[in-house]
């Protein structure tokens, strides 16, 4: 027996659902003016940070790691990404930008404009509510209650 959802819930779930489509078109249409597909994008922007082992960008992706491998490939081949043994296992890979990546990835994210000017039209108390929120909806709230705001 299927459960029903309620209104209220149906609304958010269809209004996450439309910001998740927005951010995805304008995310392909920026990866693209760089030459790259979304997926490149999007691995780019995790390994922006730092170093990352194939397996865990597979997982973040939820994709199969020989797709993930296909991506590094090309990243490689645009020089945007490395891979690297890892020092602490070296039977483990790991994929790491380059300068160039990093600097991709910052432009890549810099223009990223569609929630931008509605985020901005809200408050800073609304902005870290609905950080909180959405974090907690993740399960992403450190224990002991409401995630720290910053």
């Amino acid at each position: 027996m299927t459960r029903r959802m309620d209104p209220l819930t149906a609304e958010v779930v269809d209004l996450i659902g439309t910001i998740v489509a927005r951010y995805y078109q304008e995310y392909d249409a920026a990866a693209a003016v760089h030459r790259l597909t979304g997926a490149q994008a999007r691995v780019l922007a995790l390994l922006a940070p730092g170093p990352m082992p194939m397996r865990q960008i597979a997982q973040r992706l939820k994709c199969e790691p020989s797709n993930v491998t296909g991506i590094v490939d090309r990243l490689e081949a645009q020089g945007l990404a490395e891979r690297r043994a890892d020092p602490a296992d070296r039977r483990v890979k790991l994929a790491a930008a380059t300068e160039q990546g990093r600097d991709t990835a910052a432009h890549l994210r810099a223009s990223l404009d569609f929630a931008r000017e509605p985020l901005g039209a809200l408050s800073e108390q609304d902005r870290r509510t609905l950080r909180d929120l959405l974090q907690r909806m993740l399960g992403d709230a450190p224990a002991g209650g409401s995630p720290a705001s910053a």
